[in-house]
C-alpha cells in the first residue's frame, strides 16, 4: 500500500479516476468500516439495477453520520436518486467512485445537487514514491501502481489497454465500431502531446472528422485523457489556438501506440516528458485543492511554452525538455512570453543533473523540480 496524498473527504464525495489508479484500495484503507457496494461485481450490479430502492432499505439501518461506499457507481446511475434521499433523510455520507463519468454526465442523472464534492485519483506521483523512482523508467512504463510494483510492467500494461477496450468501450456501448475505435486509439496515442489535427486523424483511421471528435469525448469521459488548451494573450497577435491532447499515463500511451516493447526513441522522449510532468502538475493541483487551470502557449512562428499557469501569486511558465543538458535556445519561448507578461516566474525542467540560472529562468533537474513543486514552492 503506497501512502497516497489524496486527502480523506469530510463529506459526501464523487471520486473519479481511471481504472488501475488505486481507488478501491484507497477506499478500503480510508473507510474500512463503511458499508460497501462493489458494482464491478456483476451480480451486485444486477441486483441493485433491478430494484434501486434496495439500497435505501439496506442503508436506512445505519446511524446518522455513517459512511457508505459505492464503487463504480456509473454502472447503476439510478442509485444516485436513492443516495440523494439517504443524504437528505438519514444524514449519511457517501463516497461514490467511478472510472467513467460519461453515463453520469450525459444521461440526465441526479448528481446530488451539489451535496457531494468531486475529487480525482491520479496514478502514483513522485512524492508518493518518495522521489525515489527512476524518471527514465516512469517515462517508459508510467506510474500506475501495478506498473510500478511489477518487475516487468509490460504484460500488465498490454492487458490494461485490452481491458479498457473491452470493459469501458464495448461493455458500455460507447461506440458501435470497436475496431475503428481501436485504430483511433493507436493513432491518437502516437500523436499524444501534439496539437490535435482531427482531419489528419480521421484520414489515418478511415472515419469522419465528427467521429474522431466523439472518440476524443469518450477518452475524456472515461478519464483516459484530457485537453490542454492554448492560452490566449489579448495583447499578443498570431498565436496558436488549438488544444493539445494528453493521455493520463505514459505507460498506457505507449501500450496503446504499440511502442511498449521498444525503448523510447528520441522523438518519443519529448512528448513523454511533457506528459509525465503535466500529469504531476495536475495531481499536485487536484490534491492541494488549488483550482488553477493549466495551458500552453505558442506563436505561429514557433515560440512555445509547454505549461502556463495563472496562480494566486502570479503566472508560472514551465518549459520541459527530455535532454540531459540545457541549451540556451530552450529559453526562446519563455523570453517571448515575458515580453507580454513581465514578472512571470519561469522554470526549465530537464533530465540532467545540475540546477542553474539562465536569463532569470530556473533550470532544474526533473526530481529537484518535483520536490519544489510538492513542497509548494512553484505554484501556490
Amino acid at each position: 500500500m503506497y501512502a497516497r496524498l489524496l486527502p480523506t473527504p469530510r463529506g459526501s464525495t464523487f471520486l473519479f479516476g481511471p481504472r488501475g489508479t488505486g481507488k478501491s484500495t484507497w477506499l478500503r484503507d480510508r473507510f474500512p468500516q463503511a458499508a460497501t457496494y462493489d458494482l464491478l461485481d456483476t451480480g451486485e450490479a444486477l441486483r441493485l439495477a433491478k430494484e434501486p430502492h434496495t439500497l435505501y432499505r439496506e442503508l436506512s439501518a445505519l446511524p446518522a453520520g455513517a459512511w457508505a461506499v459505492i464503487d463504480e457507481v456509473q454502472k447503476v446511475p439510478a442509485l444516485l436518486d436513492e443516495v440523494h434521499r439517504l443524504i437528505e433523510t438519514r444524514q449519511l455520507h457517501f463516497v461514490l467512485s467511478g472510472s467513467s463519468a460519461r453515463k453520469l454526465r450525459r444521461g440526465g442523472v441526479n448528481l446530488l445537487a451539489g451535496r457531494a464534492v468531486t475529487m480525482a485519483m491520479m496514478p502514483l506521483v513522485s512524492a508518493e514514491l518518495a522521489f525515489d523512482a527512476e524518471p527514465a523508467k516512469l517515462l517508459r512504463y508510467g506510474s500506475l501502481p501495478m506498473a510500478v510494483a511489477e518487475e516487468d510492467p509490460r504484460p500488465y500494461l498490454r492487458s490494461y489497454a485490452e481491458t479498457y477496450l473491452v470493459q469501458e468501450v464495448q461493455a458500455e456501448a460507447l461506440t458501435r465500431n470497436v475496431g475503428a475505435f481501436a485504430r483511433f486509439l493507436e493513432v491518437a496515442a502516437r500523436q499524444n502531446a501534439q496539437t490535435t489535427n482531427a482531419s489528419g486523424i480521421a484520414k489515418a483511421v478511415g472515419v469522419g472528422r465528427q467521429t474522431v471528435r466523439s472518440h476524443f469525448e469518450i477518452l475524456v469521459d472515461t478519464l483516459l485523457g484530457y485537453w490542454l488548451p492554448a492560452w490566449k494573450l489579448k495583447s499578443a497577435n498570431k498565436q496558436v489556438a488549438h488544444s493539445k491532447f494528453y493521455f493520463f499515463d505514459t505507460g498506457v500511451v505507449r501500450a496503446l501506440s504499440g511502442r511498449l516493447p521498444y525503448p523510447p526513441t528520441s522523438e518519443e522522449e519529448g512528448p513523454l516528458a511533457e506528459t509525465f510532468l503535466l500529469n504531476e502538475l495536475r495531481a499536485y493541483l487536484a490534491y492541494s485543492a488549488l483550482d488553477y487551470r493549466l495551458h500552453f502557449w505558442r506563436t505561429h512562428d514557433g515560440a512555445e511554452v509547454d505549461v502556463l499557469c495563472e496562480a494566486a501569486n502570479g503566472f508560472v511558465a514551465i518549459e520541459i525538455k527530455s535532454a540531459t543538458s540545457w541549451n540556451k535556445r530552450f529559453n526562446r519561448g519563455l523570453r517571448r512570453l515575458r515580453e507580454y507578461m513581465p514578472g512571470t516566474a519561469c522554470y526549465g525542467v530537464y533530465f540532467g543533473e545540475r540546477a542553474a540560472l539562465w536569463d532569470d529562468v530556473y533550470v532544474l533537474p526533473v526530481l529537484d523540480f518535483l520536490k519544489r513543486l510538492w513542497d509548494g514552492d512553484v505554484i501556490r
